[in-house]
């Protein structure tokens, strides 16, 4: 499964991550990067009078592979 994971830095200048688990695949530098500043500007964020997500400072995707060790029984 591939995640969109967002970096931003919150309004006390640490890094938070906004991450989306269903977000479409192969998008654009110029489409994320839009995103991430509408975000930014709607203050929506916020926890304790901290805006979480003030300023936009990178985004990758992740990918995640799971590897089974023991199968759990079938019903």
């Amino acid at each position: 499964m591939k995640t969109l994971d967002m970096s931003f830095k919150t309004s006390t200048q640490k890094i938070h991550h906004l991450k989306l688990h269903y977000a479409s695949d192969g998008l654009t530098k110029e489409v994320v990067a839009k995103a991430m500043a509408d975000l930014a500007a709607t203050q929506l964020f916020t926890k304790a009078g901290v805006n979480l997500v003030a300023e936009p400072v990178a985004a990758k995707y992740v990918e995640t592979v799971e590897t089974p060790i023991i199968d759990a029984p079938k019903a």
